[in-house]
């Protein structure tokens, strides 16, 4: 392993051991007292309901109750530069709404002073339902997610603790915590909530195949994305299982040493240190995928063109190579151009222009 990739790994763990660590109240990184009391007195619950379509959520919103303060509050800190070390970097920088909360303006995160990553940035969407996050699963908690953008030296290049002094005496946040919370202290586990809370709402179940299969008055799939559709669920759905178009798994799927980045990113294997998940990746959802190229864990690729002729043709054998990718002795999956084509246009049906477009997700004016 690369001495950039262990620091990173030592990084992903230190930083779930801060947040395992945190307590109900809160008291670390920044935190010199116990949190008072909390209450919701006086603020407005959020109504967030399961699409029809949808199987009900994973996140445990007893622990963090949804408030129209709490995710107002969450969205203003989504949209503040003033997270990041030198002011420059907000969250929405690498996760914009025009492109369902993704990057497409590099193939790998793009931080403070210019500095570049090595892994494509994903879009956020249908948080609630997933139970691991990255794209090696490093963190496991929602509420703990922005502590590890935050504090990476390459993205925001802050600390939580930094950060948490610049909130508290910005003059904005008081207000805007107390509206939340009841009380205008401002703690790392409200920080934290307020922004989980944001991303909670970030649900993307409307697109046209989501009305095709609720059989909404006047929903239907053109000929050619019903013929994708079919060939996706024969060919690609035992990975992008349906209705989140991803079975939150980690695979290896034949790409072969990256030209993108000079890291040797082992993926998930250099989490759990284990040969067998070398270079696996997380499964991720093809939902908005219209709009969040580039694709792949380092951004190789620039369309969906590409993705699927290395499907047909471009699988790589590997000792940890998925299954799914070596059947019969043959690499990939056999596909001729008329049914990429086909596939291309029912992953088409998969955006969701009023999740793009949602006021409610775009920056506070």
């Amino acid at each position: 392993m690369t001495s950039i990739r262990f620091c990173a790994v030592l990084f992903s763990l230190a930083v779930w051991g801060w947040v395992a660590s945190c307590g109900p109240k809160g008291g670390s990184s920044g935190d010199v007292t116990p949190d008072p009391p909390p209450t919701t007195s006086g603020s407005t619950p959020y109504v967030w309901t399961t699409p029809a379509n949808f199987p009900e959520p994973n996140y445990d919103f007893a622990a963090n109750p949804l408030t129209k303060e709490g995710v107002a509050l969450g969205r203003t800190l989504f949209y503040d530069a003033t997270l990041s070390k030198d002011g420059t970097i907000n969250c929405a920088f690498c996760h914009s709404p025009a492109t369902a909360f993704s990057h497409t303006d590099h193939p790998v995160s793009h931080g403070i002073r210019n500095q570049v990553g090595f892994r494509n940035v994903p879009g956020i969407f249908n948080m609630a339902w997933r139970t691991n996050f990255f794209w090696d699963g490093s963190i496991p908690d929602l509420n703990g997610l922005p502590v590890a953008p935050i504090q990476n030296p390459i993205e925001m290049g802050d600390s939580l603790a930094n950060v948490l002094v610049k909130v508290r005496t910005s003059g904005r946040y008081r207000p805007l915590f107390k509206a939340a919370y009841g009380t205008d202290s401002i703690t790392s586990e409200r920080f934290l909530k307020s922004l989980a809370q944001f991303m909670l709402t970030m649900v993307s179940a409307n697109s046209g195949y989501d009305k095709f299969v609720r059989k909404e008055a006047n929903a239907a799939l053109p000929d050619a994305a019903q013929r994708g559709l079919v060939l996706f669920q024969a060919k690609c759905a035992s990975c992008h299982k349906e209705p989140f178009f991803t079975d939150k798994s980690f695979r290896n799927n034949g790409l072969g040493k990256s030209t993108m980045v000079s890291v040797d990113d082992q993926g998930r294997g250099a989490i759990t240190g284990q040969t067998a998940d070398k270079y696996k990746f997380r499964v991720p959802s093809l939902r908005n995928v219209e709009f969040t190229p580039p694709y792949m864990h380092d951004g190789r690729f620039s369309t969906l063109q590409q993705v699927l002729r290395h499907y047909a043709t471009g699988v790589q054998d590997s000792p940890q190579l998925d299954p799914l990718l070596k059947q019969n002795g043959q690499l990939g999956i056999p596909m001729t151009q008329q049914e990429q084509n086909d596939i291309i246009t029912f992953l088409f049906t998969l955006t969701d222009y009023s999740f793009i477009s949602n006021p409610d997700l775009q920056p506070l004016r």
